[in-house]
């Protein structure tokens, strides 16, 4: 494995989240915009945040699937929430629950930052997801 995720002694715990990811390898994997949609555009579980969280995480791991890794490889996520408020973190980690196994989405998640935004690029977009893996 190529990456290791960890929380030193000293930092906030518990997190749903590794605060330090430490990665080797040559080639990195960078994938990003996704979002709750399937392959021919169709939008999945409109209004409902933890689906979405669920379909976006699953089509990230389609796109490292296709440049051969997987979410042991991955570095960083990176997530972007409409309209963000505290009170929406069950929905949001139901939805990452939701698809953990499914998708090998080990939790904690490596290094994530949630970023609250106003709005994304369509108004029934509530989540996107960017990843960062590195390979061997």
């Amino acid at each position: 494995m190529s990456v290791h995720g960890f929380t030193p002694s000293g930092m906030t715990q518990p997190t749903p989240y590794h605060h330090v990811a430490v990665g080797t390898g040559t080639r990195h994997v960078h994938v990003s915009g996704q979002i709750a949609r399937t392959a021919d555009g169709t939008p999945v579980a409109p209004g409902d945040l933890a689906g979405q969280v669920a379909q976006a995480l699953r089509n990230t791991a389609t796109g490292l699937a296709g440049a051969g890794a997987t979410f042991d490889d991955v570095l960083r996520l990176t997530f972007y929430v409409t309209q963000w408020a505290p009170e929406k973190i069950d929905a949001f980690m139901a939805g990452v629950e939701k698809v953990a196994g499914e998708i090998g989405l080990s939790l904690p998640l490596p290094p994530a930052s949630l970023i609250g935004v106003d709005y994304l690029f369509e108004p029934d977009v509530l989540v996107e997801v960017e990843a960062t893996a590195i390979l061997d």
